[in-house]
């Protein structure tokens, strides 16, 4: 039954997808694409197959690491076009993160297990696989039904000459974020040779399909596509890989060259569920993220008025009950937008909040607010703030009064929403203009990524590679902002489970009690997979924004890399619930942690403490 309700689900969503209108250019599908159909699905056959005979005893573990492999290597080819029309099915049943869901069953939450590839890489490749036989049977099997009826739903698929150009800048992103770092291969470390088929497959189908490149364009694209696939080949292993010198000298450069297509469109069936900025030149620009699809606010809506309006309130303590405390009293932007506390003071004097207040420097860029994730937008954020009993401790009843009788307020709002009338929507939609305008993309690292400065010191550079590769650090802060919002779409926001302790300093390692996301109050969110989960915060101008993580513990960079090079809590031995972190210690040494803090140190830009300006 399931089986053919999701079948039936993947046709109407293709059928939806391929309406154009009268007006718009078809191309065919290029023949390379029905190739690679065709090689994914026998390889996933095979491995089927294969795990069938490794339940049984009957083929060994090597043989069935090879089938994988040889599996992932063929789905890496198309990839791109599965996970461009069917991302949501892609994530869910052939290569989401190995993590375990929740899924809503009115208002309780119902545990989904993972499935696909990565989870299947993390089995297969783990110390005994046997133990796992059956799981991993049923797995392959599931993969390869789910692969079938994707192929099917797609094989009719009418195409836009946008939809290659656009997949494959997905698909850039995505190698680059998800494939380098070993995020897509937990157990393999297989990402480089991964990385290579991608490529070669987007220059095979660039070079033969109608995408409005001009001829010049692809001659430069298979240059810089071959000059990757050189650079991939030269590794000698995961953690060496230059991944810098890939990004700069190849990945964003044909980021760059495709997004410069001739009359490009935007395809709406993508736009409509991304956070991802189709019109961005490189991966590490200012707009590379659209701020407003994560608010209710939007882009026509926006303006320097109202910006300026939000300013005013943000700074402003009339917005509280006692009139003693303003945003800012959490947010200090001499702090980069933190307090410097390890909680913030609440609004009665010697008392504090449960938790640390996180920078609000590009803290738009988020599918989820608050360290519970609780909040859903930015302006229901506001709303949290308002109502809290240790915070504004009021309600927009309050509020609305308080600005409607002041002396300049009605005038303001007038001046940007024409009308006097002060309602809670407006208050809401003027404090989230200007977080929005608080974005964090012109820090040292960025503009040399870009090539606005010549150079950055080599340390900073060994900092990156060692975050994006050896260290994991790229595995939950994801880039470009290095937090929890989850490319290449970039809609999604992770929690994660770390162990962190109550007092890192202690002689005893003890867990923190806080529960995080388990007690945001979201009954379809109460489920023990999400005990002591917390939002994954941007790194940027982490170096300004001590004391770390949600409860403030942390109070240098030095411990907190510390804390992750042990596993966090699990790996110093204590009992952490579906902890998320890896519990295997990284190896790091002080050296390595030390570069890593010079390239955080690189992603500085707090306009308040530096030469820059925020955007």
């Amino acid at each position: 039954m399931r089986t053919t309700t999701l079948f039936y689900i993947i046709g109407f969503i293709s059928f939806i997808c391929i309406q154009c209108s009268p007006n718009e250019t078809y191309i065919s599908r290029p023949q390379s694409i029905s190739n690679y159909f065709s090689e994914t699905q026998q390889a996933f056959k095979t491995l089927d197959s294969l795990a069938t005979e490794f339940q049984k005893g009957k083929v060994s573990s090597d043989i069935l690491q090879n089938a994988l492999t040889e599996s992932r290597l063929a789905y890496k080819k198309i990839e791109f076009y599965v996970a461009y029309f069917h991302p949501e099915y892609t994530n869910k049943y052939l290569n989401g993160a190995p993590l375990l869901k929740i899924e809503k069953s009115g208002n309780q939450p119902t545990i989904s297990p993972p499935e696909g590839l990565q989870v299947l890489d993390e089995l297969i490749f783990s110390e005994n696989p046997s133990e796992e036989k059956v799981h991993i049977a049923r797995l392959a099997k599931n993969v390869h039904t789910h692969f079938t009826q994707v192929a099917s739903a797609l094989a009719s698929k009418t195409l836009i000459p946008e939809d290659i150009i656009t997949a494959s800048r997905l698909q850039l992103v995505r190698i680059f974020t998800l494939g380098v770092t070993g995020f897509d291969t937990p157990g393999s470390a297989n990402g480089i040779e991964e990385a290579k088929v991608s490529l070669e497959a987007i220059g095979e189908v660039l070079n033969f399909s109608e995408t409005k490149l001009s001829e010049k364009q692809k001659k430069e694209a298979t240059q810089l596509i071959q000059a990757a696939i050189a650079q991939l080949s030269k590794a000698t292993s995961f953690e060496s890989f230059d991944r810098l010198t890939f990004l700069t000298n190849h990945i964003d450069p044909l980021y760059k060259l495709l997004g410069h297509t001739r009359n490009l469109k935007k395809p709406e069936h993508i736009t409509q569920q991304t956070g991802w900025n189709l019109n961005s030149e490189s991966i590490f620009s200012a707009d590379f993220l659209d701020p407003y699809f994560f608010a209710q606010l939007t882009q026509e809506e926006d303006s320097r008025a109202l910006r300026e309006l939000g300013e005013e309130l943000f700074y402003d303590p009339i917005l509280s009950n006692s009139k003693s405390i303003s945003c800012a009293s959490c947010h200090n932007p001499q702090k980069a937008f933190t307090d410097g506390l390890p909680t913030s003071s609440s609004n009665k004097t010697g008392e504090f909040v449960l938790r640390n207040a996180p920078t609000l420097l590009n803290a738009a860029y988020a599918e989820r607010f608050f360290y519970d994730a609780r909040a859903f937008n930015l302006e229901q954020q506001v709303e949290h703030v308002v109502f809290n009993s240790e915070e504004f401790d009021t309600d927009y009843i309050a509020i609305l009064a308080k600005l409607s009788a002041h002396s300049e307020y009605p005038s303001k709002f007038k001046n940007v929403f024409v009308d006097e009338d002060i309602s809670r929507r407006k208050i809401a939609s003027a404090l989230a203009s200007y977080v929005i305008s608080l974005r964090s993309f012109n820090s040292p690292f960025d503009r040399f990524v870009r090539g606005e400065i010549p150079e950055i010191s080599s340390e900073v550079k060994k900092g990156f590679n060692l975050f994006m590769g050896k260290g994991a650090c790229a595995t939950c802060h994801f880039a470009p902002n290095f937090s929890g919002l989850v490319p290449p779409l970039y809609s999604d926001t992770e929690t994660e489970i770390l162990g962190v302790l109550k007092n890192p300093k202690s002689d005893v390692p003890v867990l923190d009690t806080d529960e995080g996301r388990w007690n945001n109050g979201i009954a379809s969110e109460a489920a023990w997979i999400y005990e002591k989960s917390f939002k994954t915060t941007t790194v940027r101008n982490s170096f300004e924004t001590a004391p770390y993580f949600h409860n403030g513990a942390y109070n240098t960079l030095e411990e907190v890399l510390d804390f992750y090079n042990k596993g966090g809590g699990a790996g110093m031995g204590l009992e952490v619930t579906n902890q998320t972190l890896p519990d295997t210690p990284l190896d790091l040494s002080e050296q390595e942690i030390q570069a890593i803090i010079a390239f955080l140190k690189a992603l500085s830009d707090n306009p308040y403490t530096t030469q820059i300006k925020v955007l």
